[in-house]
């Protein structure tokens, strides 16, 4: 699916189900894809810190954040701060990473840039 064209221009899909998940050697395709993000949790996410300049900065990011994930109904985990803002995606449904997540870590990144 995303093969065809940038991972920021896709749109996430409901997944649910174990099939969903991807492998290992997919996600390691992937995951120069998105640079900046790190497998955490033993492989099972996709994390990243944000920085920023201050906290406006961090909060209108959060925000737009909040809107991308309403909008493509993929949530990340959220830990913010003063700062930064630390963004965590998996996606519980499937059990571990699916497409959906590294669609949304590009969006993410597009944001932030």
């Amino acid at each position: 699916m995303t093969d065809l064209i940038p991972l920021a221009q896709a749109h996430c899909l409901p997944r649910r189900g174990s099939e969903h998940r991807l492998s290992e050697a997919r996600v390691r395709e992937l995951l120069p894809e998105v640079p900046g993000w790190e497998l955490v949790e033993d492989g099972h996410a996709l994390g990243r810190t944000f920085r920023f300049k201050n906290y406006y900065e961090t909060m209108a990011f959060v925000n737009a954040l909040a809107y991308m994930a309403h909008r493509e109904d993929h949530h990340p985990d959220l830990s913010v701060h003063y700062d930064r803002c630390v963004v965590r995606y998996s996606t519980h449904d499937v059990g571990g990473l699916s497409e959906n997540d590294f669609i949304c870590a590009a969006k993410a990144d597009a944001l932030a840039g």
